[in-house]
């Protein structure tokens, strides 16, 4: 049987002899589920209608614990028992009281006992409520210090990566992990069905809630564990009931917390798994990284690289720390190829061979497919150690790459405290900035320095790139100055990176890394939307390949 609650009743169906498993599957598109639900059905809910049309969730039973549940139901039923459809294999949508009233308990066991029967006229199989009893079993208690997702339940992919990626135990504690029914020893001897429903009924709707039930004050035991260290938070798009939990757990935990949001399917993984390495980096055992290092001069030296969506970068530093080489170059022809092709240019401005590296450390969204690097390391964690090592007074990161912005707080150490990234979506980024340049018919540096000089405040009012751009040739039409065009963009930069900032609590004193620091139009932005000035240093575009420099010496 393949099931989607923890309200779901399985020692019921091992009265039948039937096993049930949770569908959990990532999907990796919605396209199927697309042409038959409504736009803005959850990714989970799509996710289970197209695994039903591809004969992947038979039979079913779905709990109607959110309207998603109920539509999700409707099409599958109609998919197949539809015109010129076949017979589906069982489907059942369950009942699911939302209080855990004598009312709604007795009502609940009702629902048991009805679909007890309709499985059993489906299939022709008895029930044995001794077999039934036997499948209870007793949750293990945890006894060591872990990890814990919250939040919305966790697709399987996502899970395990989480559980790869972190050096504790992790524990699933949305509501596919902390299924727990406790039954007492009286309703599991008793041989008078009726009383034993009622008790399994108390039992199913005694569990920790979840956050569509009535009361949820339950939850707390989840927040309130001491062997807790930390939280993975996940939310889903268009799913509101987790939310106000996450905005109170922050407001009131000093615990460590990072918040992600999918659409429970595989397309946005890179990004989400960047950030939950960061995360697990800034929760591993810290280093001052203003503590004295004994070295001794010599000849060896380290490198670190970043590969990023538009640039790839090198930096070799020596023994002492110091900077021998660096290069950028366009990134293309895939992370190995422009990887190799940029520390063989700071390997020739060194004058060293590639042997006379110690040890090289790749950041950027490519560094997993660079064979180059010895270790890897996320580029949050890189940007705050190379910003920190250029000015120790840094305490915000503003990191604008080619497809993404980053928003970076670390402590008087350069550690990361907290971090935000921009969503799945372009704006704000340096793509964003190069379609705009398009659009206007300019050189991209040339855009760079014409914000500067704008007369007028123009408001560039979509949220969306392509909508942006079509914004943008509008007010062309309409014979705007070209310099309070540009102006209007590098605000709507600007914008987006306040949020960000006020997301994580940055305060003074920001730097600027990345290659749109060079944008002057931009920064000057970002500094009117602070109120303060933001530092750009020289090696701004280099910060990420620094920092990765840097942990490859300590290394």
């Amino acid at each position: 049987m393949r099931t989607v609650c923890k309200y779901t009743p399985n020692e019921l169906f091992a009265g039948f002899g039937t096993t049930c498993t949770v569908l959990d599957g990532m999907a990796h598109d919605l396209d199927e589920s697309d042409s038959m639900a409504h736009a803005n059905l959850c990714g989970f809910g799509k996710t289970l209608i197209q695994t039903s049309l591809r004969g992947e969730a038979e039979p079913l039973l779905l709990v109607n614990c959110c309207d998603t549940m109920r539509r999700a139901y409707d099409v599958i039923v109609h998919a197949v028992t539809g015109p010129g459809g076949g017979k589906r294999p069982f489907t059942y949508l369950m009942e699911l009281p939302h209080t855990c009233s004598p009312c709604q308990i007795e009502a609940f066991a009702h629902e048991l006992k009805h679909l007890k029967d309709a499985y059993a006229r489906a299939t022709g199989l008895t029930f044995d409520l001794a077999a039934c009893q036997a499948a209870f079993a007793p949750r293990h208690a945890i006894e060591e210090p872990y990890v814990g997702i919250m939040g919305v339940r966790c697709g399987r992919e996502l899970e395990q990566f989480i559980r790869r990626t972190f050096d504790m135990p992790v524990t699933n504690l949305t509501c596919t992990g902390n299924r727990s029914p406790h039954m007492d020893s009286a309703a599991l001897e008793t041989d008078d069905e009726d009383a034993f429903f009622a008790a399994y009924a108390q039992a199913l709707l005694g569990q920790i809630p979840c956050m569509r039930m009535h009361d949820t004050t339950g939850r707390r035991a989840l927040f309130e564990d001491p062997r807790l260290r930390a939280v993975i938070y996940h939310c889903m798009k268009f799913c509101d009931f987790y939310g106000p939990e996450y905005a109170q757990f922050k407001r009131h935990s000093s615990l460590p917390l990072l918040r992600i949001e999918s659409d429970f399917t595989l397309q946005s993984s890179e990004q989400l798994h960047t950030r939950i390495e960061a995360f697990a980096e800034t929760i591993a055992p810290k280093k001052d990284a203003s503590a004295p290092k004994a070295r001794s001069s010599g000849t060896t030296y380290v490198a670190g690289i970043d590969s990023g969506s538009t640039s790839t970068d090198v930096v070799i530093l020596d023994e002492m720390g110091a900077v021998v080489a660096s290069a950028i170059i366009p990134t293309g022809g895939g992370a190995q190829k422009s990887a190799e092709e940029c520390l063989s240019h700071a390997l020739a401005q060194a004058g060293i061979s590639r042997t006379a590296i110690r040890s090289v450390v790749s950041t950027g969204y490519g560094r997993s497919y660079i064979d180059e690097g010895d270790d890897s390391v996320t580029e949050i964690t890189c940007h705050a150690k190379g910003a920190h090592s250029i000015d120790p007074s840094v305490r915000t990161i503003i990191d604008i790459g080619g497809q993404d912005s980053k928003v970076i707080r670390i402590d008087n150490a350069g550690n990361v405290q907290d971090f935000a990234m921009n969503d799945k979506c372009a704006a704000g980024t340096g793509r964003f900035l190069e379609m705009m340049a398009r659009a206007l018919d300019l050189p991209l540096e040339e855009m760079s320095r014409m914000g500067v000089d704008h007369k007028e405040d123009i408001v560039i009012s979509s949220m969306c790139s392509v909508f942006a751009e079509s914004e943008v040739v509008n007010l062309v039409a309409q014979n705007r100055a070209i310099p309070d065009i540009v102006w209007g963009i590098d605000n709507s930069v600007a914008n987006k990176i306040g949020t960000l900032v006020r997301r994580v609590g940055g305060r003074e004193s920001y730097m600027m890394t990345g290659g749109v620091a060079q944008n002057a139009g931009v920064v000057r932005a970002i500094e009117r939307k602070l109120g303060c000035k933001v530092h750009v240093s020289e090696s701004a575009q280099l910060c990420g390949a620094l920092g990765a420099a840097l942990f490859a010496l300590e290394r």
